[in-house]
């Protein structure tokens, strides 16, 4: 495949992530009334919403700007992970709540191996190699 059609399928394919955690992030700004039922339910207070939705969205503008997508990937990470612990705290499914987050961040970093070749470089055995 071409690089140029691999950072296009890179970027599609971290569309679909990047525009569920945008319509999360607008649910958390905006205190919906689901956002205060959700976060009761997982043990949260409801005012930290918006607090969280920015933080989420800190780390998804660092994850869409080229030069810093690996830092906001790792970021984006550690947020979901929070995710997937406070599911498994409360005792969610484990195939539609507690592994939607590892869903979300697989998408993530699958769009960015196919969209930037550094990365790539950092994964494959003769990147890994190199920089050794």
């Amino acid at each position: 495949m071409r690089p140029t059609n691999t950072r296009r399928l890179g970027w599609a394919l971290s569309a679909l992530p990047v525009l569920f955690l945008l319509f999360d992030i607008v649910i958390k700004l905006m205190n919906t009334a689901p956002m205060v039922e959700s976060f009761t339910r997982l043990g949260y207070r409801s005012d930290l919403g918006p607090a969280i939705g920015l933080l989420e969205l800190i780390c998804l503008a660092v994850y869409l700007v080229p030069r810093t997508s690996l830092l906001g990937a790792v970021l984006l990470t550690g947020y979901l992970g929070g995710a997937v612990a406070t599911h498994l705290r409360v005792g969610n499914p484990l195939l539609t709540h507690m592994l939607f987050p590892v869903y979300v961040g697989a998408l993530l970093w699958g769009g960015l191996l196919l969209r930037d070749a550094g990365v790539r470089a950092l994964v494959s055995p003769r990147g890994r190699a190199a920089i050794a």
